[in-house]
Parts: C-alpha cells; sequence; structure tokens
C-alpha cells in the first residue's frame, strides 16, 4: 500500500511565518490554487481514501485535491496540528527572540522544547501520530491500494518521525514540508519504504 502525505495549501499565516498550531485558518487564494494543481497533477491516480485533518485550511485542501471523484474523505483529529496554546499567532521570529521560552530549540533542538501551560509536546504529537498510523492506517494495507492523509507541517513530520523510527531530536529531519508538497511511502508486509519526499506539482 502506497501513502500519500500531503501538508495543505498556504494560508496568510504561513506567508507571514505565524504560529497557526489549532488555530483554524482558512487557504489564501494562492494556497488554493495550489492544492488545485496538485488535485490536477493527481487526477489519475486512485486512491481509496483520503484522512484530513478536521481543520478547514487541511480539509480545503482534501476536498480539492479529490475534486469530482468519489472518494471518502474521514476527519480524524489524531492528525490535528500541534497545540501551540499562548504561542498560536506569534511570529515565529518573536518567539525565537524571547529567551523565556523554550520555543528558540523548537526547529534547532527540538527535544528542549517544551509547551506553554496550554500547549501540547512534541512527545504527545508523536504519540498521536502514533496511534493513527497504527490502528487505523497499518490494519488496511492489505485492503487498499493507496490512501492520502491531508494535515499539518508538525504533524506530517511526527508521521515521519513513526515511520522512519527518529527520537525528537531528530524530528525535523529533511526540513520542513512545503505547502502540498506530496511524501509518499510504500508499507508492505508492515515494513516502511521511503519512495520520495520531495514531490510539488506547481
Amino acid at each position: 500500500m502506497e501513502i500519500y502525505i500531503v501538508r495543505h495549501g498556504e494560508t496568510v499565516w504561513n506567508k507571514e511565518k505565524r504560529l497557526q498550531g489549532r488555530t483554524n485558518v482558512p487557504l489564501s487564494e494562492y494556497g488554493i490554487e495550489l492544492a488545485k494543481k496538485t488535485g490536477k497533477a493527481l487526477q489519475n491516480v486512485n486512491i481509496d481514501r483520503i484522512y484530513s485533518s478536521p481543520l478547514d485550511r487541511a480539509y480545503q485542501t482534501a476536498l480539492l485535491i479529490r475534486g469530482n471523484r468519489e472518494i471518502e474523505i474521514t476527519k480524524d483529529e489524531r492528525i490535528l496540528e500541534l497545540n501551540f496554546g499562548s504561542y498560536e499567532g506569534q511570529t515565529v521570529e518573536e518567539l525565537e527572540k524571547n529567551n523565556a521560552s523554550t520555543f528558540r530549540y523548537f526547529f534547532s533542538r527540538p527535544e528542549l522544547y517544551q509547551p506553554d501551560k496550554t500547549g501540547e509536546s512534541l512527545e504527545q504529537l508523536c504519540f498521536r501520530a502514533e496511534d493513527f498510523m497504527q490502528h487505523e492506517i497499518e490494519p488496511m494495507q492489505k485492503i487498499w491500494e493507496r490512501v492520502m492523509i491531508v494535515a499539518h507541517g508538525a504533524m506530517n513530520k511526527a508521521l515521519m518521525s513513526y515511520i522512519k523510527g527518529n527520537e525528537i531530536k531528530e524530528f525535523w529531519s529533511g526540513g520542513l514540508q512545503k505547502n502540498c508538497n506530496v511524501i509518499i511511502v510504500d508499507l508492505k508486509q508492515g515494513q516502511y519504504h521511503i519512495i520520495s519526499e520531495v514531490n510539488t506539482f506547481y
């Protein structure tokens, strides 16, 4: 079974480099364009099921990629983006300058990142990703030919951390996935093989 892992299209907050997390920011016009182009490029690829984060930017992307095809889209809260708590809405630049916060380590030394009281840790994020893969995706490997997961920057890195067996310190291995980039992974007899981590169609 092939697994297509897609990051949602661009939002205004993406462009401004603001943390979105659970804030329900919709796609920008450019983000809609990216999702449409991705859907057109994949229109002849057979997909058995699409899983989407419930947040609008991911679900809108899933709808646009599906287009007119009759593919079921299932919203799953386990693939929601990382909850950044009170950091949401702030820019990465602002947060990295705040020495009172461990966010300055978020990208450079993720093992040192600690959320505020209202946020979620990377360990908690990875636990959700693992639970989703083990209980939702892996049981279908002999039934479906191909499944698509449309989610978020940090969540998709958590999915890839599970697939690669990475520790938290390796969380950002390969860098942040671009908007509407498609990672393709093969799952056969319980073993993962990464086909490609860089596929954009715009």
